[in-house]
């Protein structure tokens, strides 16, 4: 089980501060959300603060590619130091392609899902992934409602894993995780929890880190 907090809720003036708090606090990875505008109707963070944050942090590096082809940044951010990359189904026609292009880097291949995707869509590309990304919100902005539709998904990639031997991903949820939905997709089969708002709400990021241990463990 790892909790990986979203900087997107970070002091972006206080980056730095903020992701020295996070290990501190116990965080297993950094989630690094990228933006582009196009795909999803918001901005945030280019490979210039992945290349910052890297040698100021042991976490690993969780970036999360919300862009449209991703093809044209793959190579850009795993030069910046991306350890995981994970890309939307849904961003480009080349995604076995695309997911292809990570794994050549020597960087661990995600794909991720919108809650509009099934997760029979990703029956081709799954043997090619270290990690499946479920989106629990529509992408794009911090803050949103958990969307419980997607507890279904998370159930049915445990099946497909479980039904396939040679398949090997975590399965990663990002979007409303807090104290109360945490436990709803840990025992739906969810193995890596993003969360953003519920870490940073509070004065103490390492308490809140803990409360979700405490709730998985």
């Amino acid at each position: 089980m790892k909790i990986a907090p979203s900087i997107l809720s970070a002091d972006f003036i206080n980056l730095q501060r903020d992701v020295a708090a996070l290990e501190a606090g116990g965080a297993d990875l950094l989630h690094i959300d990228v933006m582009d505008g196009h795909f999803v109707p918001n901005l945030a963070y280019g490979p210039q603060v992945v290349a910052a944050l890297r040698p100021v942090t042991t976490l690993p590096l969780d970036v999360h590619l919300m862009v449209a082809q991703p093809e044209n940044f793959i190579e850009m951010f795993a030069k910046a130091g991306a350890d995981t990359l994970s890309i939307h189904y849904e961003s480009t026609p080349h995604i076995y392609h695309a997911l292809q292009m990570i794994r050549q880097l020597g960087v661990n291949a995600s794909v991720v899902i919108n809650p509009g995707t099934p997760v029979a869509a990703l029956s081709e590309v799954l043997p090619l992934v270290q990690q499946v990304l479920v989106m629990t919100v529509n992408p794009g902005f911090g803050g949103q409602q958990f969307l419980p539709a997607s507890i279904q998904k998370i159930e049915q990639l445990v099946q497909l894993r479980q039904a396939t031997p040679t398949l090997d991903f975590d399965i990663e949820v990002d979007g409303g995780i807090n104290a109360q939905t945490i436990q709803q997709v840990a025992a739906a089969g969810a193995n890596v929890f993003v969360a953003g708002s519920f870490v940073f709400e509070a004065n103490s990021p390492k308490q809140q880190i803990q409360t979700l241990r405490d709730l998985i463990e």
